[in-house]
Formats: structure tokens, sequence, C-alpha cells
């Protein structure tokens, strides 16, 4: 296993890769019967090149979302990012909510996952989701860290036309108060 770099994705290389020598890939709940679509573009948005995810969620089917994914290590491995203390992430977006998730080697099932959200503006905004905040999701597992595996970017759970951008995302940490 490698420790996690603070740069998970600048959008300085070539689409649809992201600095970690891993593609980006948009998934939708057409995997398991479910009609959301959607397309992933890499894009000037407002000014700043970024990578972005359009497209219709719904719930027909047993649906409901899109989602913008990354593997974090190499062929799927895992990265330590304990001696980080969240992701910070530059987005533009529709005024809705979306959702960060995130996987660990820990989980096998492909609804598990931990969890946070947070509302994209229509202006450009930094964001820091804290790991201490993520929430599992179908699972009794606490989240390591230590064991991360995947990040996704996802319209989730309610019909309507996401519109989500992002021009940066990386690890931070905290200063300690000594």
């Amino acid at each position: 296993m490698t420790d996690a770099t603070e740069i998970i994705d600048d959008l300085s290389r070539p689409a649809p890769l992201a600095i970690t020598g891993n593609g980006w890939v948009l998934i939708s709940d057409r995997v398991m019967g479910g009609v959301s679509s959607g397309s992933m573009s890499r894009e000037t948005v407002a000014g700043r090149p970024a990578i972005r995810m359009r497209g219709g969620v719904s719930l027909d089917n047993n649906g409901g979302f899109l989602q913008l994914a990354l593997d974090l290590g190499d062929a799927g491995a895992p990265v330590d990012a304990s001696a980080w203390t969240g992701i910070q992430l530059d987005v533009l977006g529709n005024d809705q909510s979306y959702n960060l998730h995130l996987r660990t080697t820990d989980l096998s099932r492909p609804w598990e996952s931990y969890r946070q959200s947070f509302q994209a503006q229509p202006s450009w905004q930094t964001l820091r989701l804290p790991f201490d905040r993520f929430v599992p999701h179908r699972t009794e597992r606490p989240l390591r860290t230590s064991r991360l595996r995947r990040i996704g970017l996802i319209a989730i759970g309610r019909e309507f036309e996401a519109d989500l951008a992002i021009a940066d995302i990386r690890f931070y940490a905290e200063a300690s108060a000594d």
C-alpha cells in the first residue's frame, strides 16, 4: 500500500486521466436496471478547466444515481490517507445537493460506502469535507482512511437534472494545535 499524496486530481493530465494515472469514469444506475443517463466531459467552466458531470437522475426502475468515480491507487489498490484530515474540492454546480462517497477495501458490496453531502453553488467554491463527518451507508464497519480505494462524486436519491463541475480535488490536513 502507498501513502496518499496531497493531490487527487488537478486536471493537469489529458482527459479522462487524473494526476494519479487512473481514469475518471461515469457510472449510472443503468448498471442495475435504472434509466438515469448522463455524460462526463473535460471542459472550461466559468474560466476554469474542469471535469463535468451532467444528466438526468431518474427513480424509475429502482434507479436514482449518476456518479463520477476514480480509483485512488494502482489497479484499484488502496492508499493510506490517515495522515490527512479530509478531502478538499473546488466545485461549481446548479445549486443542488450532491454526495462524495468513499470506498475502502473493507467494503465488498457495491451499495456500501461512506457518504457526505454538499451543496454545489452556481459559482466556484472550495469545500472541505472532513473524514470524521462521513457517514457509513449500509455497513457497520468504521471508515478506515488507511484503506481508501475509490472516491465518487454522486447525484443521487431524487429526480433532478445534475450539473456538477470539479476543478481540483485533494486531501487536506489541519494544522495540529500544540
